[in-house]
């Protein structure tokens, strides 16, 4: 496993079975993953795709059916990763009659973090997820976009260098949503490691630096985020300062009649097209893998 992978699975499967142990549902299918330190890395997937069981994988809460998953360096199954791991779940199971800051300082107890690290770190996580105001309320008053930030608080508490967190926009506003990517992203600046999954593509796509997508147990695609979503086949030019006649011209023609060529470059189309697209592809062509022509930044070989 490389220094800077924090995340990798290597044909990792899993199959649930019935009362009897006969094969019931193939969950995932040799799934080979990467997941580096610092970035944000988004699981996407159709309902029943596999991604909650990747999670749960990933976590040592599912023993592999064949396969490995490793996490900070370390089989997924030892216990002693969890101490550098934060994990935001779907559904947060928060003792509704304690308020925030019991709330933080009952899991900072559980670390074993001293008290006086304890109380600094309760009061800035308030702060930092915006609950000051209502840091003495019972959680059992808050609301579901409270919750979800009193959750994310919460796995953060014992400062991990890995954080996974499933559909963490769930019930947030609109402003509610642009603040929980801000946070985020602000652990991406700090070091930090993010493994999310959402239903929410356009937030995936805001902030995540690269993806994979699901589909039926399998990986069906993978990779940067900004080069997944460019369209080769099409060239986009913006361009001021020009007039009719240099609008029908390219590159040589905008130099020769002073125009300002702002970018020029492949457009790009949508994660929401993008993951319905290769959704479909997986129907109709079980079993294979959906490809996606992806280029370079660089790359500027389009000619007029």
């Amino acid at each position: 496993m490389a220094s800077d992978v924090v995340i990798e699975t290597r044909a990792l499967s899993k199959v649930y079975r019935d009362f009897w142990g006969r094969p019931k549902v193939q969950a995932l299918n040799a799934l080979d993953l990467e997941v580096r330190q610092g970035e944000i890395f988004g699981l996407l997937g159709p309902n029943g795709s596999g991604k909650t069981t990747t999670i749960k994988l990933i976590l040592g809460l599912l023993f592999p059916t064949s396969g490995q998953a490793l996490t900070l360096g370390r089989d997924a199954t030892e216990v002693s990763k969890n101490e550098r791991i934060g994990y935001l779940p779907e559904e947060s199971y928060l003792y509704r009659f304690l308020n925030a800051e019991e709330t933080l300082d009952f899991y900072g107890r559980l670390f074993d973090i001293p008290a006086d690290v304890r109380k600094a770190r309760v009061q800035t996580l308030i702060e930092e997820v915006g609950l000051g105001w209502a840091k003495r309320r019972q959680l059992k008053e808050y609301s579901k976009g409270m919750t979800r930030r009193i959750g994310l608080a919460q796995a953060r508490i014992n400062d991990p260098d890995l954080i996974v967190l499933d559909e963490p926009t769930t019930g947030l506003d609109p402003i509610g949503v642009r603040e929980m990517k801000d946070m985020i992203l602000a652990l991406k600046d700090a070091g930090k490691t993010v493994l999310m999954c959402s239903h929410l593509l356009a937030d995936v796509q805001d902030i995540c630096d690269r993806i994979a997508i699901l589909h039926q147990g399998e990986l069906k695609e993978l990779g940067r985020v900004d080069h997944l979503l460019r369209v080769a086949e099409e060239t986009q030019i913006r361009a001021a300062g020009l007039n009719e006649e240099c609008q029908q011209e390219i590159r040589d023609v905008i130099a020769r009649h002073q125009g300002e060529l702002l970018s020029m470059e492949n457009p790009t189309t949508t994660l929401e097209d993008l993951f319905l697209s290769i959704v479909r592809d997986s129907e109709a062509r079980p079993g294979r893998r959906a490809s996606v022509e992806s280029e370079t930044s660089n790359e500027e070989s389009e000619t007029a």
